[in-house]
């Protein structure tokens, strides 16, 4: 048992250094929110002065609630999409969120400012400030959010961890070096095996800030998840699939016993239908907007060695559903004419020029709106795999047939939050949180999150020698759990 004194001490320590970070963002959320707040009042104050001839707008109550609303909006996208997330994330990805819920605060205050004047004949004057008004905003935030993200850096040092392991093999010895890449809030700072007496394993777990339970059977994680829950110590594990399906588990307090449910069912009717005005909506659209960029790139495909524009593949949707999926061909012609299937390195010569530029920007992907477009894929869902691939997860991973759900989609969690070469395991495990957590609204947020992915060189990455497509040692759990 933990000596109570020891307990205290610790329960100090993480609520000084938690409490700390918190107020420091806070403070963060209240900058950035007055700046755009008071970058608007200057915008509205100067259209009312020239608009407004009555002169009510003008009314130190109409100013306040003016800058409330845009305060208020600002503050719920921002909160939405992570903006205030100063430390936690990246700095490309912390801008990216940021300038998105500048963009939609704006647009939306358009409509906003015309019901409050009640003029719709002001929109293209609003149109134009608020576009110039989106402009300045974001550069001043840019500059701004460095700052903040620069001294978050300096005033707070990367949490160390210590790792408690069973066998430094497979995923276990890459997991610290993944958590490492982040050095400015991570830091793998010792390792100890699980195996050890429980009071050495206490007295190490002091000295850090947080515990990394990088995996172990499942009988030995959940001793050390009740042994950091008593010590108030923050923890890190890696979920198991069967830890994502029951996260979301409804409470049912119809009796004197805890008991959690879970209805499983598939989408229902309204979600289906939303989901697929969306899907015609925004590809087509997109299509429209796009396609100078389409014909563009056609020709350039064409110039430089004259083979087809487009490349064709067989993938796999919802219920096992066989379609063909299209790209703009960024390889030469014939690269897999051997049969083999030969996953894309980072400097693989098969690879165009033209094909390079399209790759890393998610250019060759466009043409799947057209799939879309015909009810084959959907903007937001698990990418489609080829058949062969699905054959071989299958095997080792069984639960692989999970992400045939709902439909393949253009952009999805494991492409925002993964990588290209993350393994199979780690993207199923994503594909099934959004599975399971499935709403319009985590729609929206995972299609502004793809912006951010643009940002992000290593969601890109091809392949190198030492990783293949196929993580052979992937499993369907890594430890087969037992019932308490």
């Amino acid at each position: 048992m933990i000596k109570a004194d020891l307990q205290k001490l610790n329960t100090r320590r993480a609520k000084k250094q938690s409490s700390s970070r918190y107020v420091f963002r806070t403070c963060c959320a209240i900058i950035l929110t007055a700046m755009f707040s008071a970058s608007f009042f200057y915008v509205w104050l100067e259209f009312v002065e020239e608009h407004n001839q009555t002169g009510h707008l003008l009314g130190l109550a109409n100013l306040l609630m003016a800058v409330l609303i845009y305060g208020g909006i600002s503050i719920l996208l921002f909160n939405w999409l992570g903006g205030y997330r100063i430390g936690v994330y990246r700095k490309a990805n912390i801008v990216a969120s940021q300038i998105s819920g500048l963009f939609l605060l704006n647009i939306a205050e358009i409509f906003v400012s015309m019901a409050i004047t009640g003029q719709f004949r002001f929109f293209f004057d609003f149109l134009w400030r608020y576009a110039l008004l989106f402009i300045v905003q974001a550069v001043a935030d840019v500059v701004v959010t460095d700052i903040m993200v620069n001294v978050y850096r300096k005033m707070f040092p990367p949490f160390r961890l210590l790792e408690v392991y069973d066998k430094h093999e497979g995923y276990a010895k890459v997991l610290p070096h993944k958590l490492n890449s982040m050095q400015y809030k991570y830091h793998v700072a010792a390792s100890i095996r699980s195996s050890v007496p429980e009071d050495e394993l206490i007295s190490e777990m002091l000295e850090y800030d947080a515990v990394l339970i990088n995996d172990l059977p499942a009988e030995e994680e959940k001793t050390i998840l009740k042994l950091c829950f008593a010590m108030n110590k923050r923890v890190y594990f890696v979920p198991k699939i069967s830890d994502i399906l029951v996260k979301s588990s409804g409470e049912l307090n119809q009796f004197d016993s805890p008991l959690y449910y879970r209805r499983n069912l598939p989408m229902n009717f309204w979600e289906r239908m939303w989901k697929r005005f969306f899907d015609v909506l925004l590809s087509a659209l997109a299509i429209l907007l796009l396609s100078p960029l389409f014909a563009a790139v056609a020709i350039a495909i064409r110039m430089e060695d004259g083979g087809s524009v487009f490349f064709r593949q067989e993938r796999c949707t919802i219920g096992g559903k066989v379609f063909s999926i299209l790209k703009f061909r960024s390889m030469i012609e014939d690269a897999d004419k051997d049969g083999e299937v030969h996953p894309a390195e980072d400097e693989d010569p098969r690879i165009t020029k033209v094909g390079r530029f399209i790759r890393k920007f998610r250019i060759d992907e466009l043409p799947q709106l057209i799939n879309i477009l015909k009810g084959d894929m959907s903007i937001v869902g698990p990418r489609p795999e080829r058949i062969e691939h699905i054959e071989k997860y299958t095997k080792d991973i069984p639960e692989f047939c999970f992400r045939e759900k709902v439909k393949g989609g253009l952009t999805g969690y494991a492409q925002v939050y993964g990588k290209y070469n993350t393994s199979a395991l780690d993207k199923l495990k994503m594909d099934i949180i959004y599975i399971v957590n499935y709403s319009v609204l985590l729609d929206i947020q995972i299609i502004f999150e793809t912006v951010r992915v643009l940002f992000s060189k290593e969601s890109t990455e091809g392949f190198g020698e030492e990783q293949s497509w196929y993580d052979n040692d992937a499993s369907s759990e890594e430890h087969v759990e037992e019932n308490p």
